[in-house]
């Protein structure tokens, strides 16, 4: 057998055989590279309210998620996102509802519901009453936002395998890593159990639906989640998590105040950028700093702690490409440039279909190359065919 061919086969084993154009090899990618991309695409999502935009961005992480998702159990799961999603577009659009702020002669009349009347110091805000055409459609907008943003951080779990990202945190972010990681890895482990628990009750022939077979449900997913909890817990245990370290209280305090210091800094840059008429130095001075204490805070609190990896995730070109088209699409979207900002926001009042504008829909478009620009996913392992069983049958 020639060296080619060997390591052909190598591949093919490990699950690395070429795409259908024979140019790239699947693998993988940087979990961080996707949860970069996702939170820059609900990055740009909080800019705009055109509900025109905010239909492109669930398409680009429909077809994101087709393209590249992987057979994971949990890689399943961006289904129970977009339910959770349309819950939410329905009780912005419930609350609105109920929660009436009057209509003005101008708006379209729908129906009204009975108005309970409220103290003089609840002014402002009445129960029940006329409803609008034009405040439905203001609640379905901001509610569709809202649903957008949950569909990008879905989108990062469907994609990335979160218990991979723990291993690329700095070591003075070990404990909060191991917390974030365990709160994280909740919604994906929760569609793990909800699946098994309805394929056990088709194998069963459970024909029971509604409020009946609630019960036949909820029980079995968290007794699964309670066994994980406890499997989890105990093999954290085992491995030395959530030890102390060697660190002096001296150490502690230090890293503790530089980290502080650094997420206020942080803040105050956010606000200054976000507020014009904020002073110049709360700007990117503050975040600068910000930064920079963060830095420090790190570095000085991964020194107590030694972590070795084995075999690390690669950083290549590829995730490069993923994250950039991710950050440029929410930097076109917040610079303003070849459109108006108005376009972002169109007014209900008057009603009036709204336009898409061409550059905010070309920086989506190009958030949803990363279909394509990330390399294909692994195909699952399967067992091999003995040989002499194949002998034994050809």
């Amino acid at each position: 057998m020639s060296r080619t061919t060997a390591a052909t086969a190598q591949s093919s084993a490990a699950g690395l055989t070429p795409d259908a154009g024979g140019r790239r090899l699947p693998r993988t990618l940087h979990p961080v590279a996707w949860w970069i991309w996702a939170l820059a695409l609900a990055t740009a999502v909080s800019r705009t309210n055109n509900p025109l935009l905010l239909f492109l961005v669930l398409a680009v992480l429909g077809y994101v998620i087709t393209m590249r998702r992987t057979e994971a159990p949990w890689a399943r799961g961006f289904k129970y996102y977009l339910y959770l999603a349309l819950t939410v577009v329905a009780i912005r659009v419930v609350f609105r509802a109920v929660f009436a702020t009057g209509i003005t002669p101008h708006d379209h009349f729908l129906f009204s519901l009975p108005h309970l009347p409220t103290p003089d110091w609840y002014a402002g805000i009445q129960i029940g009453g006329p409803v609008s055409l034009e405040a439905v459609l203001s609640a379905a907008t901001d509610g569709l936002r809202l649903a957008c943003m949950l569909c990008c951080i879905g989108a990062a779990n469907t994609l990335a395998n979160p218990k991979r990202a723990l291993r690329v945190l700095p070591g003075a972010l070990y404990e909060l890593g191991v917390a974030v990681t365990v709160s994280i890895s909740v919604a994906p482990q929760l569609v793990q159990s909800v699946q098994r628990v309805h394929r056990a009750r088709r194998l069963r022939a459970g024909r029971s639906k509604g409020l009946r077979a609630l019960r036949g449900i909820i029980v079995p997913v968290l007794e699964d989640a309670l066994e994980r909890s406890l499997r989890l817990a105990a093999a954290m245990d085992s491995r030395g998590y959530g030890r102390a370290g060697t660190a002096t209280r001296r150490s502690r305090r230090t890293t503790g105040a530089l980290m502080l210091l650094g997420m206020c800094g942080l803040c105050a840059g956010a606000y200054g950028l976000l507020d014009a008429t904020a002073p110049a130095l709360l700007g990117f001075p503050a975040l600068a700093a910000g930064g920079v204490l963060c830095v420090a805070g790190l570095r000085l609190g991964g020194r107590r702690i030694t972590r070795t990896t084995y075999r690390p995730d690669p950083w290549r070109a590829a995730e490069w490409a993923v994250a950039g088209c991710g950050v440029l699409s929410a930097v076109l979207l917040f610079s303003n440039a070849g459109f108006n900002a108005a376009e972002l926001n169109p007014s209900i009042y008057p009603l009036s279909w709204p336009t898409l504008p061409l550059v905010p829909a070309a920086a989506i478009l190009l958030a949803g190359t990363a279909g394509f620009l990330a390399p294909p996913p692994s195909p699952p392992i399967r067992p091999a065919v003995p040989a002499q069983r194949t002998e034994e049958v050809t």
